[in-house]
This record gives structure tokens, C-alpha cells and sequence, in this order.
């Protein structure tokens, strides 16, 4: 048997333009490591993807040996799922080739490019498409989970501005997926996660966006918990079109110039507004929520847009040791708002903290079955307790704060289900809540005809259905 593997794997190194790695081989250490640093798993095989062919050999080489498949893009997932244990290893990061076409606003991009590389090559011609508000997540991830960010109020979500994808597929076909071909594995890649294949290249649609950007930052004490969230939610609730926002509840406020020394690490409750409109309509969005309760500090500059892409970079930094767990919250009431305030005080690490968006706008425009995105398209906003520490060691105790800080929510929740990109613990029942049972089963539909023996199964897994 070893001496098949080794023929087998002799034969793929000769099938890809790209670099075949094993264990003994020099770059493997770097190689196998992703975003989040509390993640140690070792690859059998590490295949670099030189172009989708590289990607159809390494699947093959997988089912012909019985090995299980990993997926990586830009290797930022909190749950690791990027990399096997054992198995092999689909790494798509040399897949980074981007394309522009300014004239038509459409764009498209390798499977291992970033935001950081899509942004700015679209940047370029004032154009962009909406995608997270780290810079060095991946753009293959985020999208096949539906993705959102600072533009997403105005344009909704990533996968509503997709307009085709380049798969393989588990049986080694490489297909192309729009409105128009494979339709419904379009329909599930948008939102659906990694089940469906591996996607080598995506083409979006773009929008107008700066050349500037107007962006302020509302920083409250916790001392003034309740009343600086009541006031945030006042405000986001009622926001004009050309802004988008992300809130940091329970945050440690940074040790950057723009705070004042005094300050630096109390923690508090943060509100970041991103305008992309004229400073003036900006200037309007600021003034009534800093006049409803004055903040501790505030910061406001213009700045480019892939400037603001990558603003909180640094809160999480590349090999941090991460965990989250994730819920929806339909409104902030009382109680929860106050929940939300005692379990922000109880974390221990200054890196964690409790990001939250309101998805509203062009997002609740778009009809639910338009997509597979998991969850209601209605209102609401979408939570992610992280637990972020500078030491693996003391990620045990934050993982602990993060889960109890979740059960403490849930009973304000629409339930179990969340954003699938957010559902760092593999368990199907979180994934069938957050899809519904509906679109849970048109999905695994969908899935028993693309991937009927479940090959791509390290994700968010979708089981096919049988029968």
C-alpha cells in the first residue's frame, strides 16, 4: 500500500504545473499554516494550485486514495477547516490572477486572491464590490458563505453581486456556474459554502466608490453601556443610503495615535461609520448620534477604500489564536442589551471583543429564495462572539467566555442558526437552523448532483440527499 501511494503521488506531482508538497518537503511548515494560530493540523499532501487543472488532479488523487479534502483560500477561517488532518491539502493561494473591466463594472479573480488584492486593482477605476472588512480574508471563503461588509447596506451581499464562477467538481469536471449555465449550482454557490466543488475563479459586479471615503469612529465607555448601545441602535436603525457601519461592543479601545493615552485599552462599546457620499451628508450622520450622547473619543478622516478595507486589520492579526461562536439577533431590547453588557465585561483578553452589523437596505431587498444565503433577509443584525488572545495558552479560558457569552444571548435569537461563515464548531444541526429546512434541503438536493458521495465535506457540511 505505501509503495501505491508513493506511485500515486509521484504520478501527481507530474500531472501539476503547481508545487506537490509532502511533510519531508521544504515549505511544508509554512505552508500548512493558516490565519488562526490556535489551529495545528498536518496535511498528508499540500497541492499548490498552479490553475484548475492542478485542482481536478489533486481531487482525483484524493478519491483514488481515500483521502479527505481541505479547501484553502485565503486560510482565514476561524474553525480551521482549510486544512486536513492527513488528507489533502487544495491550496489556492498562487490562484491571485485578477481581471478588470471598468466599462462594464465586472471583475474577476483567482480562488486564492484576498480582499487586499481584489480591492485594489478595482480601486484603480473607483470601483469595488462588497466584501468583508478584513483585508486578508479570503475572497473565495467569504463569498461562498454570501459575505458582506461596509458596502452592503447599499449593495447587499457579496453572492447578490456574483455573476459567474469556475468550479471542479468532485467527479473531476471543471464547469462554469451563472444564471445561464448550471444554474442551480450557481444558486447554491451563493451562500451554500464550500460543498459544491472547488471554486478556481470569480467574476463580480462592481460599483462606484470613492475616490475617498468618509469614516468615523464613536468610542463610549462601558461604564455608559446601555445608553451608548440604545443610541447606536437608534442610529443604525434609521440609516440614509451611502453610509455602512460595524459595531464592537465590549472592545478594548486600541493603543493608536487617534486615542488618548488615558484611554488606551479601557474598554467600551464602538461605533464605526463609513461614509460614501460627500463629507457633508457624513458630517450629517455624525452630528445627531454624538449629540444624543457625546462619545468618550471620536476620530474622523477621509482615506482611500482599500485604506478602510484593511483599518482593522491589526485586531486580528495573522496567528492569532481565535474562536467564535455566532448568533442573529432580530432588535436590541432592553434585556439584551443589558446581557449583552455584562457578558462584554466579563472577557478577559483585550484582543476579544463582540463585532455586530445590521443587514438592512439593499440586503432586505433582495428576495429571500433569491439565493442560498442562510437566514432571513429581513432586518436584523448578526453577532459574533470572539474570543482573540495573544498566547494559545490562554485561549481555553476566552473559548469558555465566548460560549457562555453566546448561551447568555440565545434566548434573544432567532434561534440557533447564524451566518454560516461564522459557525466556527462543525455541527449539522446549527447548519440545517441556519439554512431552514426549505432551502436545507433544496441544498442538499443540489448537493447528491454535483457531490453525491460528499467529497468535499470539511465545511460547513451539507449532507446529499438520498433517495
Amino acid at each position: 500500500m505505501v509503495q501505491l501511494i508513493r506511485s500515486g503521488l509521484e504520478g501527481l506531482r507530474e500531472r501539476c504545473a503547481g508545487r506537490v508538497v509532502s511533510p519531508k518537503d521544504d515549505g511544508y511548515e509554512s505552508m500548512r499554516k493558516i490565519w488562526n494560530g490556535a489551529v495545528d493540523r498536518r496535511p498528508g499532501v499540500i497541492v499548490r494550485c498552479g490553475g484548475p487543472d492542478d485542482a481536478e488532479a489533486a481531487v482525483a488523487y484524493a478519491r483514488q486514495e481515500d483521502l479527505e479534502i481541505s479547501v484553502r483560500g485565503g486560510g482565514h477561517g476561524f474553525g480551521g477547516l482549510a486544512v486536513t488532518d492527513g488528507g489533502v491539502m487544495l491550496d489556492l493561494s498562487a490562484l491571485r490572477q485578477i481581471e478588470v473591466d471598468a466599462a462594464s463594472r465586472w471583475a474577476s479573480c483567482g480562488g486564492g486572491a484576498t480582499w487586499a488584492d481584489l480591492d485594489a486593482a478595482t480601486h484603480v477605476y473607483g470601483l469595488a464590490t462588497p466584501g468583508g472588512t478584513i483585508s486578508h480574508t479570503g475572497v473565495g471563503g467569504l463569498t461562498l458563505g454570501g459575505g458582506f461588509g461596509w458596502l452592503s447596506h447599499d449593495h447587499g451581499l457579496t453572492v447578490d453581486n456574483l455573476e459567474s464562477a469556475d468550479v471542479v467538481l468532485a467527479d473531476g469536471r471543471q464547469v462554469h456556474a451563472s444564471a445561464r449555465e448550471h444554474p442551480d449550482l450557481f444558486w447554491a454557490l451563493r451562500g451554500g459554502g464550500g460543498n459544491f466543488g472547488v471554486v478556481t475563479s470569480f467574476a463580480f459586479r462592481l460599483h462606484p466608490v470613492g475616490p475617498e471615503v468618509q469614516v468615523g469612529i464613536l468610542f463610549w465607555e462601558a461604564e455608559r453601556g446601555p445608553e451608548a448601545i440604545e443610541t447606536i441602535d437608534q442610529a443604525v436603525r434609521s440609516l440614509p443610503e451611502h453610509v455602512g457601519v460595524l459595531i464592537a461592543f465590549g472592545m478594548s479601545a486600541p493603543p493608536a495615535p487617534f486615542v488618548p493615552e488615558e484611554h488606551r485599552l479601557r474598554q467600551g462599546h464602538a461605533l464605526i461609520v463609513a461614509g460614501f457620499g460627500s463629507p457633508r451628508h457624513h458630517a450629517s450622520v455624525l452630528e445627531p448620534i454624538t449629540r444624543a450622547l457625546p462619545p468618550l473619543f471620536s476620530f474622523a478622516a477621509p482615506m482611500s477604500y482599500p485604506q478602510l478595507q484593511s483599518l482593522l486589520d491589526d485586531t486580528v492579526p495573522w496567528g492569532t489564536p481565535a474562536y467564535e461562536k455566532a448568533l442573529d439577533l432580530p432588535s436590541l431590547g432592553t434585556d439584551a442589551i443589558a446581557t449583552l453588557c455584562e457578558q462584554a465585561a466579563l472577557k478577559r483578553s483585550p484582543m476579544s471583543f463582540i463585532p455586530a452589523f445590521r443587514l438592512d437596505g439593499a440586503f432586505s431587498a433582495i428576495p429571500d429564495d433569491a439565493t442560498a444565503f442562510g437566514g432571513s433577509r429581513e432586518p436584523h443584525y448578526t453577532l459574533s462572539v470572539m474570543a482573540l488572545t495573544p498566547t494559545a495558552d490562554a485561549l481555553e479560558q476566552e473559548r469558555t467566555w465566548a460560549r457562555d457569552a453566546w448561551s447568555a444571548l440565545l434566548p434573544y435569537s432567532r434561534g440557533t442558526g447564524a451566518y454560516v461563515n461564522f459557525l466556527t464548531d462543525q455541527d449539522e444541526d446549527r447548519v440545517r437552523a441556519s439554512y431552514g429546512e426549505e432551502k436545507y434541503a433544496r441544498l442538499a438536493a443540489i448537493k447528491a448532483e454535483y457531490d453525491p458521495d460528499n467529497v468535499f465535506r470539511l465545511n460547513q457540511n451539507i449532507r446529499p440527499a438520498t433517495g
